[in-house]
């Protein structure tokens, strides 16, 4: 990595491969933790997509493939262009806005700038039938184990899980901590203290690099 930038509500990374630089726009949510070093010293991943135009070639960057899959189904769509598809990442989780098209919520997909009434009728008409009762990100976890209700909560929760993949952990490795995550939320607001992303990770971090001895206590 070279540099990190903020374009109005576009965020880039300048990657340098073999003296050449790469201009990706990437998430707000990887640009932050980026940004403030919450997961630095560590090899990261990117699932790149490439839009060729006329007079451009863009790269967007992408911390799971999921992301990536799920931006291009958007891109799919007619009239909906790549930077809307970046907006409706950058607001709301994959797992929200599958949720929002399986309850017709369109007020939720409405509130990202750019989606008006028509487009979020094709948005919500041509990703029904893709998306219908799909949970990404939950096929190895037990509902019961891993349910919470507080929407804020869940977004950081995916997001550490993203953040681990793009460091390169094991997707089975991550599914087996995440329990164990789920119930420091729970304890920690229980006691009322404050909660972040960053403490989290760590404490993820901290258990997958130290093995079965931490996950047996």
């Amino acid at each position: 990595m070279i540099e990190l930038w903020q374009t109005n509500q576009k965020f880039f990374i300048l990657i340098n491969c073999q003296g050449l630089g790469y201009e990706i726009q990437i998430l707000e949510s990887f640009f932050l933790k980026l940004q403030t070093n919450q997961i630095a010293n560590k090899n990261i991943s990117l699932w790149i997509k490439h839009i060729k135009k006329e007079d451009s070639d863009l790269l967007f960057g992408f911390t799971s493939k999921e992301q990536k899959n799920f931006f291009i189904e958007i891109l799919s769509i007619r009239g909906v262009g790549s930077q809307i598809s970046m907006g409706i990442l950058n607001k709301f989780s994959i797992n929200e806005v599958i949720n929002a098209i399986n309850t017709q919520n369109k007020k939720l997909i409405c509130s990202v700038p750019g989606i008006g009434q028509k487009m979020s009728d094709r948005l919500f008409l041509e990703l029904k039938n893709k998306f219908k009762n799909k949970i990404l990100f939950q096929e190895e976890k037990s509902k019961d184990e891993l349910e919470i209700n507080d929407p804020e909560i869940n977004k950081m929760i995916e997001d550490i899980q993203l953040t681990l993949q793009s460091l390169n952990y094991k997707n089975k490795e991550i599914n087996t901590i995440l329990p164990i995550i789920i119930k420091e939320v729970d304890l920690t607001t229980k006691k009322e203290n404050n909660l972040s992303f960053e403490s989290l990770l760590k404490l993820a971090m901290n258990y997958l690099d130290n093995g079965s001895s931490n996950l047996a206590r």
